[in-house]
């Protein structure tokens, strides 16, 4: 895409699967930030790219209490026995 934006499914997806990557919550997973850390990007500004585009989804699903939209998603990532 010209744009350099993921359809909503794999933007959603990608929430389950990118970790932060720095700050106070590195290594932790986009979709399990808390909502006080989201808040204050939103307040202070999102970085740039497309961390910042992640980080601005999330506050949204997570303000707007959808973050159970993602769980059919975190399911998708565990291993399944066989």
């Amino acid at each position: 895409m010209a744009d350099g934006l993921l359809p909503g499914a794999e933007q959603l997806q990608l929430l389950v699967t990118r970790a932060m990557p720095f700050g106070k919550y590195k290594g932790t997973l986009i979709a399990d930030l808390p909502g006080n850390y989201l808040n204050w990007f939103a307040r202070e500004g999102f970085p740039p790219g497309e961390i910042g585009r992640l980080l601005a989804l999330m506050h949204e699903v997570d303000h707007n209490g959808l973050s159970s939209l993602l769980d059919p998603l975190r399911q998708q990532r565990r291993p399944t026995s066989g």
